[in-house]
């Protein structure tokens, strides 16, 4: 029997890179991928098949959908925050639009396989928004149904997708005929705040954490965008990845919800300078607050409740902040810096 074949769109990210490992590694899934950019050919053995193109072009995923029984969908590809605030209405169309075409696709794929499509969307503490840094210290962990009022784009686009996938698994094609239709199987995760050892960080609004890192393990002085008390929960990439696959594969008998936080651990800007400085002694970090940026962090929350998707699907993490920086970011990270560069071709 021929393995189930996952769709990664995003696949040329940070989240994108290591789930494409991990599901290879893993063995039991066929992967292909959609990027706007080919994907590396260090990746490319990891794929069945792999397309540059824009979730924007229906006739691409299209194409896609003909030529594989997509069983899974990943959808990682998205605008972020910060390049968001810039440019709402682009991040409109690709997390939103976009979303809306790859749902389509879904939901068609479900009715000609005869089975629910399982469709896994990333969301983000991005979607939360606390008015002022006193709320956002008195409130603590928040639920899921609790401050969603985003002040930025990328966090009313993630919002709304997720009521899009709600309404596509749950009231889509419900009258008539088409009742009868196997509907969407939709998931999300809320993210906090990743840190990558295998990829450099991209300019997300969350990224202080790991930018202070990896200019640390370079040599190289870091201007923070945040100020040293900023908080928010963060997460290491191979728990992220975990946490997607469980998803995936949980029973949905067992499922309460569309939407789940998840969460690790959640420490400030200043408690990540002394563990770089720990690790990097003459590392150079000084705090320069970005108005717009440092906004967005102070309405996000302190920490997240993620009890739901613990007694739900079994999520636990596997890294604390301690294990997290002593066992995976830091080694890795050095080792990265310490290798010279490939040669050029």
């Amino acid at each position: 029997m021929a393995k189930p074949v996952v769709l990664i769109t995003g696949a040329n990210g940070e989240i994108g890179r290591a789930l494409l490992k991990r599901l290879h590694d893993d063995g039991r899934y066929r992967c292909v991928t959609v990027d706007l950019t080919p994907l590396p050919e260090k990746y490319r053995p990891y794929c069945l098949e792999t397309y540059a193109g824009n979730i924007m072009d229906k006739y691409l995923l299209d194409q896609v959908a003909a030529h594989h029984e997509i069983e899974v969908v990943f959808h990682l590809a998205a605008l972020l925050s910060t390049r968001g605030e810039r440019d709402p209405e682009l991040a409109h169309q690709v997390n939103v639009e976009g979303t809306l075409h790859l749902l389509r696709m879904a939901t068609n794929q479900s009715g000609r396989l005869g089975r629910a499509v399982r469709f896994v969307f990333p969301s983000s503490i991005a979607v939360y928004g606390l008015p002022n840094v006193e709320e956002k210290a008195r409130v603590g962990r928040i639920k899921e149904e609790q401050w969603n009022l985003p002040i930025t784009m990328y966090g009313c686009n993630k919002l709304y997708c997720e009521q899009l996938g709600r309404y596509f698994t749950q009231h889509y094609r419900q009258l008539g005929a088409l009742a009868t239709a196997a509907r969407l199987d939709f998931r999300s995760l809320r993210f906090p705040g990743l840190i990558s050892a295998e990829t450099v960080p991209t300019g997300g609004t969350s990224d202080f954490g790991p930018e202070m890192l990896h200019a640390a393990a370079q040599g190289q002085p870091y201007q923070c965008f945040v100020g040293p008390d900023a908080k928010i929960p963060f997460m290491a990439m191979p728990d992220a990845v975990e946490s997607m696959i469980a998803l995936l594969e949980a029973d949905r008998a067992r499922l309460r919800s569309t939407v789940y936080n998840v969460g690790a651990f959640s420490v400030s800007a200043r408690e990540i300078e002394a563990r770089v400085k720990r690790a990097f002694p003459k590392a150079q970090i000084t705090y320069v607050p970005d108005a717009v940026r440092a906004k967005i962090v102070d309405s996000w929350p302190e920490d997240v409740d993620d009890a739901r998707a613990r007694e739900d699907w079994g999520w636990k993490a596997a890294y604390s902040w301690e294990r997290a920086f002593d066992e995976y970011l830091v080694p890795s990270i050095q080792k990265r810096y310490s290798e010279p560069p490939p040669p050029a071709k």
